[in-house]
């Protein structure tokens, strides 16, 4: 298929199938080789590198598709978003270096920001001159905000913060932190919650990174001391944090990346290469328990697509999605830990010996399995979202 190296934007009233060409054409005849995870050429690019990638697709009209196009955005639907989202996952491209600021901190600053919030933050996000990272987590409440202890006391015109947070993705390099704090008592649970857009450098902040089975540090603890914010940083109406951090975890769950399932797709073809270029691991393939393991992965993957598709028609349709994020998180979570265990246990079979896009595999599986051990934990563990499943879906009492 022959690449433009500078495709035409499409017209917004195309629609969702000219801006999969665009997409598909753009992304091809730009990402830098040494990009490629599934490359020989690959190396691991800096930040640096991944912001001015992704400030280019921002650019060339490939990020903040559903945004107002008054904050930055191209005003267009979930389904341009989707099929846009679908060429990411095709190929094997960094992860996002802004997710948090594009993913949980846009959308709420959307739904409950101040107009002025909404010009100074989120123009900003998209072109990816501020990282976000999510106060939510703490040692003593995990993903079950209910007991979350971080505490905002209102002083005039202004709030002291004092507390610690954890599991803090991205904390080192943000530049704001969308940070859920409690105006009453634990005992309140739900009730007395406010969140707020805290600038980083305010004194008080001290981030303390966390170094994770990887070997990386993209985690950290965050500890707040008498951080004192103006008002004007508060995100939403006080006491309604609760309601906002429900709202960023419905978004979390069910719409972000959704590029996952197709990417799933691209690593288990990697995987699958990588096998085929070298005899001795050709000879796994043709092994019929990995060839049922295979199917399992396909058949989740596939089912994942479905899911995805289903709740951007519904979205379209104007329905609520809710409790219903946690079915997506929960299956994409539990279905990429169990793909991950199969890719380790194939590619632990390489040897020095092995072809070269053998060793490439090697590297870049164990390296994603190790990290898969994180995701039925974060954006919510797997015994929550079973929790929120049985109560809020199918309204099971919570002692059965």
């Amino acid at each position: 298929m022959h690449m433009e190296q500078n495709p035409t934007r499409p017209d917004p009233a195309a629609g969702p199938a000219a801006y999969r060409d665009y997409a598909r054409q753009w992304l091809r005849a730009h990402l830098p080789g040494h990009m490629h995870a599934d490359s020989l050429a690959y190396r691991t690019p800096t930040l640096d590198e991944c912001r001015d990638w992704e400030a280019s697709m921002y650019h060339a009209g490939l990020a903040g598709m559903t945004w107002p196009q008054a904050y930055g955005g191209l005003g267009l639907t979930l389904r341009e978003h989707l099929v846009v989202n679908k060429e990411v996952g095709a190929l094997a491209m960094p992860e996002s270096v802004s997710s948090i600021g594009k993913e949980l901190a846009g959308p709420i600053i959307q739904t409950v920001g101040t107009e002025e919030q909404k010009l100074q933050f989120l123009p900003r996000i998209l072109a990816i001159q501020d990282y976000w990272c999510q106060g939510f987590s703490e040692p003593d409440a995990g993903s079950d905000l209910a007991r979350l202890r971080t505490k905002a006391t209102q002083e005039g015109d202004s709030w002291r913060i004092n507390g610690q947070k954890i599991w803090t993705s991205g904390a080192a390099k943000a530049h704001y932190c969308l940070l859920l704090t409690r105006t009453g008592t634990v005992a309140d649970k739900h009730r007395g919650m406010l969140m707020f857009a805290v600038p980083m450098d305010t004194p008080g902040i001290r981030v303390v990174p966390i170094k994770s089975i990887d070997g990386k540090e993209s985690f950290a603890e965050v500890f707040f001391d008498n951080v004192v914010v103006p008002d004007s940083a508060r995100l939403g109406a006080p006491d309604e944090g609760w309601n906002a951090a429900i709202r960023v975890l419905s978004i979390e769950r069910a719409t972000n990346r959704m590029y996952r399932a197709w990417r799933f797709d691209s690593e288990l073809r990697q995987l699958v290469a990588a096998c085929k270029s070298d005899p001795e691991l050709a000879k796994l393939l043709d092994d019929g328990h990995t060839q049922r393991r295979i199917g399992e992965v396909v058949g989740e993957i596939d089912a994942l697509k479905g899911l995805v598709e289903r709740t951007v028609e519904q979205l379209m349709a104007g329905k609520s999605i809710g409790a219903r994020g946690s079915l997506t998180k929960l299956h994409w979570s539990e279905c990429h830990q169990a793909f991950m265990g199969l890719a380790l246990s194939l590619v632990s079979h390489v040897t020095p010996r092995s072809s070269a896009l053998a060793q490439r595999a090697k590297k870049h599986f164990t390296t994603a399995y190790l990290f898969a051990r994180a995701e039925t934990i974060y954006a919510g563990t797997t015994e929550v979202q079973l929790d929120i499943i049985a109560q809020r879906i199918m309204n099971l009492p919570k002692d059965l």
